[in-house]
């Protein structure tokens, strides 16, 4: 896929989910499960702290991309270093998510052909990570903001991609989406780890759809 087609699903598809700290094998059943509910978009992320090496991280990337080709688009998130966005690339990653927006992860990504999604909070760091070439930008943490602190960046920044992400869930989606989101990053609202840990993906399926048919998404 080119670039210009990644960015075209994003902002379709509009929902990612993120997925932390989770088996080979939970990934697999809960994105069958979230693609079910009309989810097209993950993120598995890299653990700063090691406890889960890099390598792991870009094995199950390689996993899930493999299997839900052309079904699924995968991504890595929580990445901070250039060695980070070259294992996800090889992993066959799609889009590199990051906390922050350090310009030489942002410049790598958009070298490799991936859509780069650093992460923001005020409206200088939204410019200088869009001038060094982000395609869209994560606000982060979302959720320690009201929506109204999204609605003052967009008007001025309306040349830039947002992404809400953090506080997002069925019912506030639409919200984020009319304040002028491009799309969201949620997690638990989704990815619940207990009913994931007593293997109820038909549950997982029903979140996902609630999801989807808050924000009017149609596949």
């Amino acid at each position: 896929m080119t670039r210009e087609q990644i960015i075209a699903q994003v902002e379709k598809s509009k929902i990612i989910v993120i997925m932390r700290g989770m088996t080979t094998e939970q990934l697999i059943n809960t994105v069958e499960a979230m693609y079910k509910g009309g989810i097209r978009l993950v993120e598995v992320t890299f653990d700063q702290s090691k406890k889960i090496s890099d390598e792991q991280t870009a094995e199950n990337i390689r996993i899930l991309t493999e299997k839900f080709e052309g079904r699924v688009l995968v991504g890595a998130g929580t990445v901070m270093s250039v060695e980070q966005v070259e294992l996800a690339h090889k992993a066959g990653a799609k889009y590199i998510i990051s906390p922050d927006a350090y310009e030489p992860v942002i410049k790598r990504t958009v070298e490799l052909g991936m859509v780069s999604m650093p992460g923001i909070f005020t409206p200088t760091e939204a410019a200088n990570a869009h001038r060094a070439g982000a395609d869209f930008v994560k606000l982060f943490p979302n959720s320690e903001m009201k929506i109204s602190y999204l609605k003052c960046l967009v008007v001025p920044l309306s040349h830039i991609k947002f992404l809400a992400v953090g506080g997002v869930n069925a019912t506030t989606i639409k919200d984020y989406l009319d304040a002028g989101a491009a799309g969201v990053g949620v997690a638990t609202s989704i990815v619940n780890k207990q009913l994931i840990a007593e293997g109820k993906y038909d549950e997982i399926t029903k979140l996902a759809l609630a999801h989807t048919q808050a924000a009017g998404i149609v596949d």
